[in-house]
């Protein structure tokens, strides 16, 4: 039944995205100026029948409903009731249907938002979004069907990864996702923008805000899988370089870029076809993490799927997205002559622009090298921390002073006479710095010179703000969100210098002793829950120097369906630091494996991250201001 429906659905779907395309190809040569009523009709259709099938989804992993083959593999009875909802799309088939709902609401809205931009615009993109909606769903129904019927119908499912029941990885996919496939639709405007030759500042103000939403929801997204991994995953810190964190990374470097382009569009009119490569990259590189999580060629405990088959089909895709876009840069590209003084505010645009692409461009090779290596090779090997930390820390530095200048530059040509200003800047930058190490007593020569940059673009920042809280018209966004990213990378370098780290084997009733600490293994506990077992390990750590007292459980949970160990880190976090411990078994010995670290301003770190997401949704609000 549900499997009938689910289908017929996305058949229909099907049929009406090719009708969109079709009116819309005829709407572009009836000499109308507006857009046919049919066509928002259509557009409104599609997006509900794409939810509806969703719902359909949801209904079947609520109901335990195993004659789908998705329900099957991803749910067992005995889930609790909201990892059956999550695990919807905690799955490839599921997330794949996800995608398609954000392509087909972002087709729909940008059509009705935009209503005061020409009609051919318009058009160009909707037809854009849906060759891409066609695509999808061909992939989903013959490749990737959510809805296929199994028979005969088994009693039991097999249930959902482990490590993905959590409330975290309940919404961590869908914040995500609204990034990742957010930026399909400024893709498809910049496509329809070189094909209906409309640029210059309106086409900026068209796509500001949709950048900004991608943007917004995919550093929150992020945020949201570095909590999960941090305390789910038993690493211990708030990011690791893993491909697939790499494959969320990717993108918000090049929408970061792309936003800080755009002002430079809208304000003076240049730039126009960097920004539209811009767009062409960000949605690219979705696409891209989406072929390395889906295809089975990154070895990562993020990664969806592992099939060869799949794989393929999003690389023929991703290649014809990326040829197509290349024919049309090329074929509309002109060569613009601008005169851009070094001392003005398009200049330090470009500067971010550079920096975001020397990112980029690092993170693409560390995580796409082994990829390399294993075929040519058939040689495993791994690009980890050091490689990042050697390659990008030195850039954040300089990266950080030019991004304390940068927005006090004025536009064509600027003076610079706050220069004795910057200055003090710095000095008070470099005092407070010798006053963390006189007083915490550790130095490490890289991460003081990032504390010295991040504090410098705190107080440029903090001083901007009484500057222009005088005034009644200023961009309070943009100084949120360098603020709380100042303190993200203060926070950062202070975890780097101030962590603490001890890997150890203890048996049960032993004490091991280290610097100022002691750890007694005290007790352990079999514990049941509906769908897993707990081995609960009791520790209790003591610090007399620090006045420290406290009791950590660790857990190794033993899952049934799948036949599953995981190992739960217990975590005491405060305001100023963290105390973090894990607990693994020795071939099933008397000894287990215990890793204890004191993580300082981890909870700093992510409020300051929830911050620099927060200036972004504060300018999406500011800019509707302006336009209403």
């Amino acid at each position: 039944m549900l499997s009938n429906l689910g289908n017929l659905i996305l058949f229909i779907s099907a049929f009406i995205s090719l009708s969109i395309i079709y009116i819309s190809f005829v709407n572009l040569n009836d000499g109308k100026t507006v857009l046919r009523k049919k066509i928002y009709q259509l557009c409104l259709f599609q997006s509900t029948l794409i939810i509806l099938s969703f719902f359909v989804l949801v209904s079947a992993f609520i109901t335990s409903d195993f004659s789908l083959m998705t329900v099957y593999q991803n749910s067992h009875t005995l889930k609790p009731l909201l990892y059956k909802i999550s695990g919807t799309w905690g799955n490839h088939e599921g997330s794949l249907l996800l995608w398609l709902i954000i392509l087909t609401i972002f087709s729909f809205l940008f059509l009705v938002y935009n209503k005061d931009h020409p009609k051919n615009y318009r058009l160009y993109t909707l037809i854009t979004q849906n060759f891409l909606i066609i695509g999808f769903l061909f992939f989903l129904i013959f490749n990737s069907n959510p809805f296929s019927f199994l028979s005969p119908i088994p009693k039991e499912g097999l249930g959902l990864n482990p490590i993905l029941q959590d409330p975290a990885l309940a919404i961590h996919p869908p914040l995500l996702y609204v990034g990742f496939v957010g930026s399909s639709i400024y893709f498809s405007a910049a496509i329809s923008s070189m094909l209906s030759n409309y640029s210059g500042k309106p086409f900026a103000l068209s796509i500001k805000n949709w950048v900004l939403i991608s943007w917004s929801f995919q550093t929150i997204g992020i945020l949201a899988g570095s909590i999960w991994a941090y305390y789910e995953l038993g690493w211990g810190g708030f990011w690791f370089w893993d491909p697939v964190e790499n494959a969320s990374l990717l993108p918000w470097f090049a929408m970061t870029a792309l936003f800080h382009s755009l002002i430079a569009l809208e304000k003076r009119n240049l730039f126009y076809f960097w920004v539209i490569i811009l767009c062409i990259i960000t949605f690219i590189l979705s696409v891209t993490g989406t072929f390395l999580v889906r295809s089975g060629i990154l070895n990562s405990v993020h990664t969806f799927a592992n099939d060869p088959s799949r794989g393929l089909y999003i690389l023929l895709f991703l290649c014809f997205l990326i040829f197509t876009s290349i024919f049309i840069l090329f074929k509309k590209f002109q060569t613009n002559n601008y005169k851009i003084n070094s001392n003005s505010k398009e200049t330090f645009v470009l500067i971010n622009n550079w920096f975001m692409i020397f990112y980029l461009v690092t993170v693409l090779l560390g995580t796409i090298y082994p990829i390399f290596t294993e075929v040519l090779t058939s040689q495993k090997i791994s690009v980890g921390p050091p490689f990042y930390n050697t390659v990008i820390i030195p850039l954040v530095v300089l990266f950080l002073i030019f991004m304390s200048i940068g927005p006090n530059v004025k536009w064509i040509r600027d003076n610079f006479k706050n220069l004795n200003l910057l200055l003090k800047i710095l000095a008070a930058s470099l005092i407070i710095n010798f006053l963390i190490i006189y007083f915490f007593k550790s130095y490490s020569l890289l991460s003081n010179f990032i504390i010295i940059s991040s504090i410098f673009l705190i107080i440029s920042t903090f001083l901007d703000l009484y500057k222009y809280s005088k005034k009644k018209l200023f961009n309070l966004s943009r100084l949120v969100s360098h603020l709380a990213f100042g303190f993200m990378i203060l926070f950062i370098g202070l975890n780097y210098n101030f962590s603490f780290e001890k890997d150890f084997n203890l048996k049960l009733g032993d004490k091991k002793k280290f610097a100022d600490y002691t750890i007694e293994f005290e007790n352990i506990n079999l514990e049941e829950f509906k769908n897993y077992k707990s081995v609960v390990g009791k520790f209790n750590i003591k610090n007399y120097s620090k006045n420290l007292n406290l009791v950590l459980s660790p857990e190794i949970r033993i899952y049934e369906n799948p036949s599953t160990l995981t190992y739960e880190a217990s975590i005491r976090s405060g305001l100023l630091k963290d105390y973090y411990i894990t607990m693994s078994n020795i071939d099933r010995s008397e000894f287990y494996n215990i890793k204890f670290q004191k993580k300082p301003f981890m909870m700093w770190i992510w409020i300051s991250v929830i911050f620099v997401s927060i200036g972004g949704f504060m300018r999406i609000f500011r800019n509707e201001k302006k336009i209403n």
